[in-house]
């Protein structure tokens, strides 16, 4: 069974590095670990840790397989619930022991895809902060495709090719994207994340959790992301469209 071979990420908690694998090692696509709590009811497990992102800020969870003895189970979903990450497993599929060991397997093209498009949608984050000073004010996301809305006055197709060039450009500019955990004193004085609204973030979080892609952009978040801008591949803007007076949403695929 595998274990976390990267570095852990500078300043993360230990207990964070211990249970919340995906938090420091986005690239994990496999890890053991022991079932801390079985619930039958919600045909759901709990595992001491693991590397299944549970969803949050936009991203959508893992899916994948937990393996143990001679049984397997498909992950069809993941959600943090009253202090833990739970794990759906497919309704009629077995269930494992609580202390029992177990192998996680993530669907690996399906979180590589969805790293791929979170880090598209920061890269566009970053465009829009350096060429027009705005910062995002909502978003979502899927696999392959994301949407973020922007504080403008007008939007226009026009605008949204100027866009898509931008990301591409930043893109192939292969800029390193950097994980880390800074303090709240730290964050509060760092500008960068103040305009991403990181002092929005409830004060009990510290340190935050800050990704970085060196150069463009730098913000306060919990997902998965790939190591460099180089590895989302390119993009296209889908769409452009006004969601109301100074709400203003831009809509982008990453392509093979």
């Amino acid at each position: 069974m595998a274990v976390p071979g990267r570095p852990v990420p500078a300043g993360a908690p230990a207990d964070l590095a211990a249970s919340e694998l995906f938090s420091v090692d986005a690239y994990l696509r496999d890890f053991d670990a022991s079932v801390a709590e079985v619930d039958p009811d919600a045909h759901r497990v709990a595992l001491r840790r693991t590397a299944f992102y549970p969803g949050g800020g936009g991203q959508p969870y893992d899916v994948g397989t937990l393996r143990w003895g001679d049984a397997d189970a498909p992950v069809v979903k993941v959600r943090r619930d009253g202090g833990r990450i739970w794990h759906w497993l497919e309704p009629g599929s077995a269930l494992p022991d609580p202390g029992a060991e177990v192998e996680g397997v993530l669907d690996w093209e399906r979180r590589h895809l969805t790293m791929r498009t979170h880090t598209a949608l920061h890269i566009l984050c970053g465009v829009m902060w350096a060429d027009h000073r705005v910062a995002v004010t909502g978003g979502n996301m899927d696999p392959g495709k994301g949407r973020l809305d922007f504080p403008l006055p007008s939007m226009s197709a026009e605008f949204g090719r100027q866009v898509e060039a931008r990301i591409n450009e930043e893109i192939a500019a292969a800029h390193e994207i950097l994980v880390a955990f800074v303090g709240r004193e730290v964050a509060d004085e760092d500008h960068a994340l103040i305009r991403t609204a990181a002092n929005l973030i409830p004060r009990e979080i510290d340190p935050l959790r800050v990704i970085d892609i060196v150069g463009l952009d730098k913000q306060a978040d919990g997902g998965t992301h790939v190591a460099s801008t180089a590895e989302v591949g390119a993009v296209r803007v889908t769409g452009t469209e006004s969601k109301g007076k100074g709400n203003k949403r831009v809509r982008l695929e990453v392509l093979d």
